[in-house]
């Protein structure tokens, strides 16, 4: 099975808090670090640099995907946000990122396993396919 992070952060967001709620939110759903496959994002923060500190940190691959990419998948998210949508053009980073990766790399349908997981600085949201 693919096991997708999708992330969205605030511009500078430290790596300690992204690595917070990672492991939080993964605890919360008894998925282990290991089994998580790859991270996702929006094309505006692949320059980020928390969300790259995090993805060395852990070894992962992080991909970024483009707002309109994004969109597809807003009938499957938890969670709609219209400030997410005025900033970015999507309802939702963390949720859709994930769904739209992990169905990429299993070239299967994906769904969401741990909805969007909140903190002051970023978001979480964990998919899964195949």
């Amino acid at each position: 099975m693919t096991l997708v992070v999708g992330l969205g952060c605030r511009r500078d967001c430290d790596v300690d808090a992204l690595l917070a709620l990672f492991d939080a939110a993964l605890a919360e759903g008894g998925i282990e670090r290991q089994q998580v496959t790859a991270l996702a994002s929006i094309d505006h923060k692949q320059h980020e640099p928390g969300l790259l500190a995090l993805a060395e940190r852990l070894g992962l691959p992080l991909r970024c995907f483009g707002a309109q990419h994004l969109a597809m998948f807003e009938d499957r998210l938890s969670h709609k946000s219209e400030l997410a949508f005025a900033h970015t053009g999507c309802y939702g980073i963390a949720e859709s990122a994930a769904l739209a990766l992990a169905e990429d790399l299993a070239k299967a349908p994906s769904r969401l396993l741990i909805s969007r997981r909140k903190s002051p600085q970023a978001t979480f949201a964990l998919a899964c396919a195949g």
